[in-house]
C-alpha cells in the first residue's frame, strides 16, 4: 500500500487529488496538509511513502518543505511528487535541487497523476514533458560546466555509462538491454551511483550529470 500525503492550501484541490487516488486499491490517502510546514511535521507523523506537495503555500513554501523532508535522515525513504500550475524552469531546478523526485503540473489527468505516485513510490523520477523541456533549457543557459565534482572520479567506467544513459532518460530495463546486462544489475549500478554522488534519486543523478558537463543539453543520446 503507497501511503500518500497531500500537501495543498485548497481544499478543492486536495479533494480531487483524494477522490482520485482513493479509489486506488495500492493507494491510501495517510492525511492532509494546508501548509509546507504541516506537510513536513505530517510526513514525520504518519509515515508518508509519497507527499504530492504545491509549491505556492502559506507559513512556508513547497520548496523549504521538500528540502527539509530531504534533509531528514529519519525520512529517508519519503518521496516528494510537486504539482504546481507554474512549470518555470526555476521552479523545476529548485523543486529537483531541494530533493523532489518528480514533477508534474496541475493539468494532468487522473491516470497521470496514478501512474505519477506509482513511479515516484517505487524509487524511480518523474518530470513532466515540459518540466523536462525547462529543466534542459535551464542547463543550457547557464555558464559553461566547470570541472566534473572529485564525486564523479569515484564511478567505475561502468557506472559513468549507466549515469549517461540515466541522464537520458533510459529506464533500468532499457539500460540493461543497452548494456546487456539484466535488469538486477542495471539497478545495481544505478544506486552504486547514488551512494556514491550522495543523492536521493534518479532525478538527483539527471541533474548531477548535467551540471557536471558528463552529459549536455542538445547532446544525442549515445548509440
Amino acid at each position: 500500500m503507497i501511503r500518500v500525503l497531500l500537501a495543498d492550501d485548497q481544499a478543492l484541490i486536495r479533494a480531487g487529488y483524494r477522490m482520485i487516488l482513493d479509489s486506488e486499491p495500492d493507494m491510501e490517502i495517510v492525511a492532509e496538509a494546508v501548509d509546507g510546514r504541516q506537510a513536513v511535521e505530517l510526513a514525520r507523523t504518519e509515515r508518508a511513502d509519497v507527499v504530492l506537495m504545491d509549491i505556492r503555500m502559506p507559513v512556508m513554501d513547497g520548496i523549504e518543505a521538500t528540502r527539509r523532508i530531504a534533509d531528514d535522515d529519519d525520512l529517508a525513504g519519503v518521496r516528494v511528487l510537486v504539482l504546481t500550475t507554474f512549470e518555470q524552469d526555476d521552479n523545476v531546478m529548485l523543486a529537483l535541487r531541494a530533493g523532489a523526485s518528480g514533477f508534474l503540473g496541475k493539468g494532468v489527468g487522473p491516470d497521470e497523476l496514478i501512474t505519477a505516485v506509482r513511479v515516484v513510490a517505487s524509487g524511480d523520477a518523474l518530470l513532466s514533458p515540459k518540466a523536462t523541456r525547462g529543466l534542459l533549457d535551464h542547463l543550457l543557459s547557464q555558464p559553461e560546466a566547470g570541472p566534473p565534482p572529485a564525486a564523479l572520479d569515484e564511478l567505475t567506467q561502468r557506472e559513468r555509462e549507466v549515469l549517461v544513459l540515466v541522464a537520458h532518460g533510459m529506464t533500468n530495463e532499457e539500460i540493461a538491454e543497452r548494456l546487456f546486462l539484466s535488469p538486477l544489475t542495471a539497478k545495481t549500478h544505478v544506486n552504486r551511483a547514488m551512494a556514491k554522488l550522495r543523492v536521493r534519486d534518479r532525478a538527483q543523478l539527471v541533474v548531477v550529470a548535467y551540471q557536471s558537463g558528463l552529459v549536455r543539453p542538445g547532446n544525442p543520446q549515445p548509440k
